[in-house]
């Protein structure tokens, strides 16, 4: 769940990349803020260091910048600054995901989370998605992972819609209707 705050700065920065004239790849921003969410969440002294309010901002932007490469796209490079400044490091990861989450929906994809017993081929995940963007009438963003809950087959939730393909699902179904009496 994001914050009203993470929310905001998600959307800002959709804005900004998705406006009208813009030539920001959207696919490349979100993988340069992932790249600064992995430096700050992967080092303890500089999430620290970011987090500090007797670190003064400019401070904060300047190893920012150090440890950004050159090649960050300039609104990307300004972006992190203005979390900085406005003091919101703390909510980074969630401003990333709310970027990732915001964008897709701009550019009218849909996420789904996909469930199975074992890992899917690629075949298996192409059919998936063909079949979920069709239901969903948007193209369809899958993210994977195995259950070892399930017995076999799949569960795919979109939004809301939760589509049961799994043998348990299946075997539910069939109790209740057997307990129903048809």
């Amino acid at each position: 769940m994001l914050s009203v705050a993470a929310s905001r700065y998600a959307r800002a920065l959709v804005e900004v990349v998705t406006a009208p004239g813009s030539r920001i790849d959207g696919a490349r921003v979100l993988t340069e803020l992932r790249a600064v969410e992995a430096a700050i969440t992967g080092s303890t002294a500089l999430h620290n260091a970011l987090l500090s309010p007797a670190i003064p901002p400019a401070r904060k932007r300047a190893v920012m910048a150090r440890l950004m490469p050159p090649s960050v796209i300039t609104q990307v490079r300004n972006f992190v600054f203005v979390v900085i400044d406005h003091r919101r490091i703390h909510e980074f990861s969630s401003i990333v995901e709310g970027f990732e989450l915001f964008l897709d929906e701009k550019l009218g994809y849909i996420r789904a989370d996909v469930s199975s017993a074992q890992a899917l081929t690629e075949t298996q995940r192409a059919d998936l998605g063909a079949q979920l963007s069709r239901l969903s009438g948007k193209m369809a963003k899958l993210r994977y992972a195995t259950d070892p809950m399930l017995l076999a087959g799949v569960v795919a939730r979109v939004g809301s819609t939760v589509y049961d393909g799994s043998v348990r699902g299946q075997l539910e179904r069939m109790r209740a209707k057997l307990a129903s009496g048809y």
